[in-house]
């Protein structure tokens, strides 16, 4: 995973590589898939989620780049993999479920880390983040997941696009459906 996928495709920061080899993958999957835990593509959890493929959480890392003065809140679950990446890299690693994000709760994060592509970032999620706060997820344009990133500034937060990169789509955070011919 290390040589063969992260580094070959730009995930070259020592401290991504040292986490993501310190941490089985293995250990984060149904055990029917315990063999597959490294392959490059999502694998199936059961209950519609999905544990993304490593280079999407190596990505995500690299571009969150965590400090210990961070206050960070992962979308996502609290106990899985880019959880256990996460939480020795910040000061401190709040965790909410997906369907949970889009209720108002507890803000001044300095990072907030979507574990999984959205349509639309809820605003009562950008109103966690603290002014100059950075955000990382997956976004979903035209039927096309992105790596974006961005960061709260007059008190509205922006997402840039980075790479187009397969990401599982979080349904709880879609899009509202509209009417078109």
């Amino acid at each position: 995973m290390i040589d063969s996928q992260l580094r070959t495709s730009g995930v070259n920061e020592p401290w991504v590589l040292a986490a993501m080899a310190a941490v089985p993958r293995e250990d984060f999957v149904p055990e029917a898939m315990r063999g597959a835990a490294y392959i490059d593509r999502a694998i199936p959890l059961g209950d519609g989620r999905w544990l993304a493929a490593p280079l999407v959480h190596g990505r995500m890392l690299a571009e969150a780049d965590p400090k210990a003065s961070d206050k960070a809140l992962l979308v996502g679950d609290g106990e899985g993999y880019l959880a256990t990446l996460l939480r020795p890299l910040v000061g401190s690693l709040d965790a909410v479920p997906p369907a949970e994000a889009a209720h108002p709760g507890e803000g001044g994060y300095t990072l907030i880390v979507i574990d999984g592509a959205i349509e639309v970032l809820p605003d009562a999620l950008a109103e966690r983040l603290a002014d100059h706060g950075r955000i990382v997820t997956g976004e979903v344009v035209n039927g096309i997941t992105r790596l974006a990133v961005g960061r709260r500034a007059a008190g509205m937060v922006s997402l840039l696009p980075l790479a187009d990169i397969g990401i599982p789509v979080l349904p709880e955070l879609a899009a509202p459906r509209r009417w078109s011919f």
